[in-house]
C-alpha cells in the first residue's frame, strides 16, 4: 500500500508539555448533516438545517443535490428565528426540494454517503446523472446499491464494475418493493435505499442475506431521522423480522433541525484527556443519540477515563493511566483508528475485533494503522477481523495518513505523547472536521 503522495507537507504534531484542560467545540455530525440533506431535498416542503457541518464530504452532499436541482441557501440564522426550545444561533441552510432532474454530474470525492445515499436519489430523477470522484472511490464497494437498485426497475451504466464511476438513468420515479442485499461490507447499502424508499411507488423491504451487518447504530440513526420527517418504517428492533426494514410510501415533512455535534470527531479530543491525563468539556453532547461515538464514553473509560454528562455537556477526564483494552468495535469501526493510538499508548495490550469491513473504508484503515504505528516502533498485527495491539516505547517519525481524515487524527493522538511525530497532510481532515489543526493547538493552548 503505497502512502499519500498528494501533499508532500508535513505536520509537525504537537507534544503536549502537561495536562489537557480545554473546552473545544466540535462541529455539527457529518452522518446527520447529509442524511438530513438527503431527506429535506426528498420532502415535500421545505427545511432548515442549522449548524450543519460544513466540510468536504457535506458540501459534496450539498453540491450534488444541486445539480439535480435542489436548492440550497446558506443563511446566517438569528436566535429569533431558530425553533422553540432551540438556543441555536448561526449558520443554516435553507433546502427548498424544487424536483430532482438530470442531466447532472455528481463528484462524490471519496465520501461514502455521497456515493451510496444518492444514486437511489437519481433513479427519482428526470434524466441521466453521472457519478464520479476520487481514485480511491473506485476502489469502494458500491454493488450493494447497484444490484440493489436494478432489482428495484432503475438503469444504471457502470461498465458491470460494481463501482464508480456510474451513470444513473432516473425516469422520475422507481418503483421499489422488495429487495434483497448483502450489506457485510457496509451499513450505507441499507440506509441508502431507506431513505430515499419514501418516495418509491411502492416504498421498499430491504432484506439482508449477509453474515454480519457493520455499523447497526448508523442504520438506526437513518431510521430515528427517517419517522422524525413522518416516514413509516418497521424494523427488527421495532417487531418486525431480524434483518428486514420495510418503509411505506409517502410524503415527507420539512424540518427544523439542529444538527449535534459530531461524536465520532470529538474522540481526539477525549483521547487527548486519556492520553494526558488531563480533562476535556465537549458542549452540547446529547443525553440521547443514535450516533456510533456515544460509545467513546464506555469504552475510555474502560481505557482509564473518567466521564460526567452536565448541562453544559460531557466533561472528560483521564486518570494518568491508559490501559489496554479488548473490545468488538463491529457497530462502531469508524473509532478504530483512534483507539488504535491509544492503545499504542497504553499499560497493557489491546484487541480491536469484528472491525474486518475497515480494509474497505477511505483506505485499508487496519494495513495502514498496523503500518504507521510499527514504523514508530510499535507492535501491532492484523487479526482476520482487526488488530492486536502490544504496547512499545515509540519514537518520531512520519505517520502516512492515505489521504484518510481518522488516520490523520490517530496520528495526531500519538504525537501528543511522542515527541517528533510528523503528520503527512493534515489537510485531508477537511473531509470531516474542518479546522483540526487550529482546534488541536486551541486545545494545548499553543
Amino acid at each position: 500500500m503505497a502512502p499519500n503522495t498528494a501533499s508532500s507537507a508535513l505536520w509537525p504534531a504537537p507534544h503536549a508539555s502537561g495536562a489537557v484542560d480545554a473546552t473545544v467545540h466540535v462541529p455539527g455530525s457529518k452522518s446527520v448533516t447529509n442524511r438530513a440533506l438527503v431527506l429535506a431535498a426528498l420532502a415535500s416542503e421545505p427545511g432548515w438545517l442549522r449548524r450543519p457541518l460544513r466540510s468536504r464530504d457535506t458540501l459534496l452532499m450539498a453540491d450534488a443535490l444541486r445539480a439535480m436541482g435542489v436548492e440550497i441557501e446558506e443563511t446566517v440564522s438569528s436566535s429569533s428565528s431558530v425553533a422553540a426550545g432551540s438556543d441555536a444561533a448561526g449558520e443554516a441552510w435553507r433546502v427548498l426540494p424544487t424536483g430532482l432532474h438530470g442531466p447532472a454530474r455528481v463528484d462524490v470525492g471519496n465520501a461514502g454517503t455521497v456515493m451510496r445515499f444518492l444514486p437511489p436519489v437519481a433513479a427519482l430523477a428526470d434524466g441521466p446523472v453521472r457519478f464520479d470522484g476520487d481514485p480511491r472511490s473506485y476502489e469502494r464497494p458500491l454493488h450493494g446499491v447497484i444490484d440493489a437498485l436494478r432489482a428495484l426497475g432503475a438503469r444504471i451504466d457502470d461498465d458491470g464494475r460494481g463501482a464508480l464511476p456510474l451513470t444513473v438513468h432516473g425516469g422520475g420515479a422507481l418503483d421499489g418493493g422488495p429487495v434483497s442485499i448483502d450489506a457485510s461490507s457496509s451499513s450505507q447499502f441499507v440506509s441508502a435505499l431507506l431513505l430515499s424508499a419514501p418516495r418509491f411507488n411502492q416504498g421498499v423491504e430491504v432484506r439482508h442475506t449477509g453474515a454480519t451487518l457493520p455499523s447497526m447504530p448508523h442504520i438506526r440513526m437513518t431510521v430515528d431521522m427517517l419517522r422524525a420527517v413522518g416516514a413509516q418504517v418497521d424494523t427488527p428492533e421495532s417487531g418486525g423480522e431480524p434483518n428486514v426494514w420495510r418503509v411505506t410510501p409517502g410524503a415527507l415533512l420539512g424540518r427544523d433541525l439542529t444538527i449535534e455535534p459530531d461524536l465520532s470527531n470529538a474522540q481526539p479530543f477525549l483521547a487527548a484527556a486519556l492520553v494526558t491525563g488531563g480533562k476535556v468539556l465537549i458542549p452540547d453532547w446529547p443525553e440521547r443519540t443514535t450516533q456510533p461515538g456515544d460509545r467513546l464514553r464506555e469504552i475510555f473509560t474502560e481505557m482509564g477515563g473518567s466521564c460526567e454528562l452536565t448541562e453544559y455537556g460531557l466533561v472528560f477526564t483521564g486518570s494518568g493511566a491508559v490501559h489496554g483494552i479488548d473490545v468488538d468495535l463491529g457497530d462502531v469501526g469508524e473509532l478504530t483508528p483512534g483507539i488504535a493510538a491509544v492503545a499504542a499508548l497504553a499499560d497493557s495490550p489491546s484487541t480491536l475485533r469484528n472491525v474486518a469491513h475497515l480494509r474497505l473504508h477511505e483506505t485499508d484503515r487496519l494495513a495502514a494503522l498496523t503500518k504507521e504505528i510499527n514504523e514508530l516502533g510499535g507492535d501491532v498485527t492484523e487479526t482476520a477481523d482487526g488488530l492486536h495491539i502490544r504496547p512499545r516505547p515509540l519514537h518520531g517519525g512520519t505517520f502516512h495518513t492515505y489521504e484518510d481524515h481518522r488516520m490523520a487524527t490517530a496520528g495526531a493522538i500519538i504525537g501528543l505523547a511522542v515527541e517528533g511525530v510528523r503528520i503527512e497532510n493534515i489537510a485531508t481532515t477537511a473531509k470531516t472536521l474542518p479546522d483540526f489543526p487550529e482546534l488541536w493547538t486551541g486545545m494545548l493552548g499553543q
